[in-house]
């Protein structure tokens, strides 16, 4: 008996992290509003996009869920464009529900 629940906790556990990592547990409250993308934004030679934050985003997230992919660029190059467009705002201060200007790399 002690076997089989271990068995069936090792399957559960197994399970639980495998949807974690494909899926995720956090729920995504922003996915019916659409990035506001636009190209002819453009700062300090930078294109750009504004976007509201949300709970749990990271400029990173932002921008890869921007993208549909991974930053093709060096995250230092993000973080200082990212400065340059928010006048010096470190991306560990976002804050959420306020609007910021991230970088563009199309």
């Amino acid at each position: 008996m002690k076997r089989l629940s271990a068995f069936i906790l090792t399957i559960l556990c197994i399970y639980a992290i495998y949807f974690d990592l494909t899926s995720g547990t956090l729920p995504n409250q922003n996915e019916e509003i659409a990035v506001e993308a636009s190209a002819a934004n453009q700062e300090a030679g930078l294109e750009y996009f504004e976007k509201e934050v949300g709970p749990g985003e990271t400029v990173l997230t932002i921008i890869e869920a921007q993208l549909g992919g991974p930053v093709p660029v060096a995250i230092d190059t993000v973080v200082s464009d990212f400065q340059t467009l928010n006048t010096g705002i470190q991306p560990e201060q976002i804050q959420n529900g306020k609007t910021y200007k991230f970088p563009s790399y199309k």
